[in-house]
């Protein structure tokens, strides 16, 4: 692992901006936002499908190198190696505007499906779309059937099957439900496997571990993860090659087999290069690959790119994905024939191999008087009326509870995660008592609380800020559905309990936590049962309060805490599950709420 580099001291995410606006200016069919590191085609169709994808950066060409007609409409583009915040991933909405149809194109990661998974409930309840899907890519064969339950597994770069086959469907102008059918059937049908020789090396940061000279890893990821399999003494490649392609092709490996591959289909075949082999040691690699795929299991791909199509920095390793294309036909009604013409298709994406520029009489749209209107215009007629001044009461009670409660997240996070938890948890109060003192409630309408809100829940960050984020952008939707039917009156409790129910069943749609795995979860989900069983908010809140003390005895399944070794022994309550119950808490000592 080289850790010289021609940036050593400079901070590696203000590589990111920069390295974004030399792409833009050497490709006039791109547009950037800057402060938001959003990549946009500037020819962008709104009658077509837009396919916008992203993720941190650090995987270059991905993602801004894939923008362009026939393939991602725009982009967000995250730190090193960290997911993009839902306010980019807007921004990438609102800069690629489509009447048909948003796809969110994802890797299976925390960070992307709770972001992303809030973007797409914002775009929603601001009125930005009619019809947005996320497609999560679940390509990686490394870990097993028993070991990935929960999240499903890890998305490597065989989704570049996924992005370009969809990519030119859009552009050919199917519909949004063909586009999304598409895209799951070539994620079902594609796997991946990756091997490396050490770690990358981040510029400006310290780092201490490698991977030994006599090691090779097999099941590597793409975020310098230990890797499934240290192999030593570290093999020939013609064995490493061998490994890998078992892991793909075994039909016998019940863990791993996710894709058959039977005679005289037609497979598609990827090699990627993590980004620190030469171009000559990755065509090697690829010409055994070839060899083996033949000789060992009977497959001659119909298709094979080669080449760094979603990197690691400067890691030294590469990873083999194949799609069966035959299979992709059956299941989505397509014939073998087109899918691989939209494989093969032209695109402006830059990097891209083969690609083409767009003509000069095509009008190219300008983003520079663009007005980005915060809040969608079907939204301005819609208004929940509650008393002003115990709006303000519950809100202020609310955050206070959490205030006062910030030293002790604090130090049970400092054992169990990273120290952030109370931290994050007393910004954001402070930020929406700061709104409060402006007068955000003085109107009393829910909605424009809940929206207002919501640009502090956008700068939390982390997992629990990401959680917030969906829960109170499904909320604003779920309450204006039920306004829009009229069926329970907003004056009552059975309105709330309705639609926090809806806005639960949303989020729990973008992650695998649940109760019992030390969670946020663990208080959220049964307060919102209570709630919506007696529409009693305060017996919910005293349900909350025990399951929150009641996280002590938990064992974390999920986020950093699961990584922890002799603190896991510890009774500390999950300082994200304590969190919410002191806000729920509040507002029900804002509320008057008086226990019987």
């Amino acid at each position: 692992m080289s850790d010289k580099h021609y940036f050593p001291s400079t901070s590696a995410n203000s590589l990111v901006p920069r390295g974004l606006r030399a792409l833009v200016s050497a490709n006039d069919h791109l547009s950037l936002n800057y402060n938001e590191r959003v990549v946009a085609n500037s020819y962008h169709d709104d009658s077509k499908v837009s396919v916008i994808s992203g993720g941190g950066s650090g995987h270059e060409p991905a993602w801004s190198g894939y923008v362009g007609d026939g393939l991602l409409s725009a982009v967000a583009c995250g730190d090193i190696f960290a997911s993009p915040s839902a306010k980019q991933i807007l921004t990438a909405i609102r800069m690629a505007p489509s009447k048909k149809g948003v796809i969110l194109l994802i890797t299976n990661y925390t960070g992307d499906r709770l972001h992303f998974g809030l973007a797409a409930e914002r775009a929603k309840a601001e009125g930005l779309v009619e019809k947005i899907a996320i497609l999560h890519a679940t390509d990686d064969v490394s870990i097993g059937r028993s070991k990935n339950s929960h999240m499903g597994r890890r998305g490597l770069p065989g989704h570049i099957f996924t992005m370009k086959i969809i990519g030119a469907a859009a552009a050919e102008g199917y519909s949004f439900e063909q586009c999304v059918a598409l895209g799951q059937a070539v994620n079902g049908n594609t796997v991946t496997i990756a091997s490396a020789l050490d770690h990358c090396h981040v510029p400006g940061r310290h780092q201490q571990s490698t991977v030994p000279d006599n090691v090779v890893v097999v099941g590597a990821g793409i975020h310098n993860e230990p890797g499934q399999l240290h192999i030593s003494p570290a093999p020939s490649v013609e064995e490493i090659i061998e490994r890998c392609l078992k892991l793909l092709c075994d039909k016998s490996d019940i863990e791993r087999a996710f894709v058959d591959f039977e005679t005289n289909d037609e497979i598609g075949l990827l090699i990627n290069n993590y980004g620190g082999l030469s171009v000559l040691e990755l065509s090697a690699l690829a010409d055994e690959v070839q060899i083996q795929l033949n000789s060992n299991w009977n497959i001659k791909p119909c298709r094979a790119l080669f080449g760094a199509f979603e990197t690691s920095l400067n890691a030294p390793g590469f990873s083999i994905s194949l799609c069966n294309i035959t299979a992709v036909a059956r299941q989505s009604n397509e014939s073998v024939a087109t899918l691989i013409r939209q494989f093969d298709s032209t695109t402006t994406a830059v990097s891209w191999p083969n690609t083409t520029r767009p003509s000069p009489s095509q009008q190219k749209i300008s983003f520079e008087d663009l007005e980005v209107k915060e809040n969608g215009q079907k939204l301005a007629s819609q208004s929940i009326k509650f008393d002003p001044i115990l709006l303000e009461a519950a809100i202020r009670a609310s955050c206070e509870r959490a205030i006062s409660a910030e030293p002790k997240l604090t130090q049970w996070d400092m054992v169990m995660g990273d120290g952030d938890c109370g931290e994050a948890v007393l910004g954001l109060a402070e930020s929406i008592l700061l709104r409060v003192d402006k007068g955000c409630t003085q109107s009393g309408d829910v909605l424009e609380v809940i929206r207002s809100i919501l640009q502090d829940v956008d700068d939390m960050g982390g997992t629990l800020g990401a959680i917030f984020g969906v829960l109170l952008s499904a909320l604003a939707t779920s309450l204006r559905e039920n306004l829009s039917k009229g069926e329970i009156s907003p004056s009552t409790p059975q309105f709330y309990a309705k639609a926090l129910n809806s806005a639960v069943t949303s989020l729990k749609s973008h992650t695998g936590a649940r109760e019992g795995d030390r969670t946020v979860m663990d208080v959220l989900l049964p307060f919102e049962d209570t709630f919506s069983e007696t529409n009693d908010f305060l017996s919910a809140v005293q349900v909350a309060a025990k399951k929150a003390e009641a996280t002590r005895y938990l064992k974390a399944k999920f986020g950093r805490a699961t990584y922890v070794g002799e603190a896991s022994s510890q009774e500390l309550p999950d300082p994200g599950a304590w969190a919410f119950y002191e806000i729920v808490a509040g507002l029900a000592d804002g509320l008057g709420l008086i226990p019987n």
